[in-house]
């Protein structure tokens, strides 16, 4: 069977040669179109970014004054992240312009198990610093907190399975 589709498959290309050829002759992104896609964005515009996701945040919320006192807490835990993610990216880019050195599969795990524990270490700063904000929170502003906190640390959101998902 699998071979009957894969000869229907052959010959279909064979015959329409002109689909084919479109499909493998697409021109390569040129870096203008990607750096349209993927603008360098200076130390000012990350924390112009940055203001502006922590304010939505506080916005969405809809704080109340009682809860107003455990915001400065999240708010700076958002912004040392904030720094953190824009020092990773800075160090990336000046890395990604550099040749790149052989390295070893081992060598490339342990790179990886220090990201990730750093990582896991600002995510744990992040969680104490919501969690008395975020038992302070009523039922709607809840459901507001979960995107809103993604979109606050930078994460790009889309409409998805459960209200909202990771794209």
């Amino acid at each position: 069977m699998k071979k009957h589709i894969l000869i229907a498959a052959t010959a279909a290309l064979l015959a329409f040669p002109s689909l084919s050829s479109s499909v493998s002759a697409a021109p390569p992104e040129t870096s203008d179109a990607a750096a349209a896609r993927h603008p360098k964005f200076s130390a000012e515009d990350f924390a112009a970014f940055t203001d502006a996701r922590v304010a939505a945040l506080k916005a969405g919320l809809k704080l109340t004054p009682a809860q107003e006192k455990n915001w400065p807490a999240l708010e700076t835990a958002l912004r040392e992240q904030a720094k953190a993610r824009a020092a990773r990216i800075a160090e990336w880019r000046e890395k990604a312009g550099e040749p790149r050195e052989h390295r070893s599969v081992i060598e490339g795990l342990q790179q990886g198990a220090k990201r990730l524990s750093a990582r896991s270490a600002e995510l744990d700063k992040l969680a104490e610093a919501a969690k008395p904000l975020y038992d302070s929170l009523d039922d709607a502003q809840k459901n507001r907190f979960r995107p809103l906190l993604h979109i606050a640390t930078g994460r790009h959101w889309r409409h998805g399975h459960e209200g909202f998902g990771h794209s």
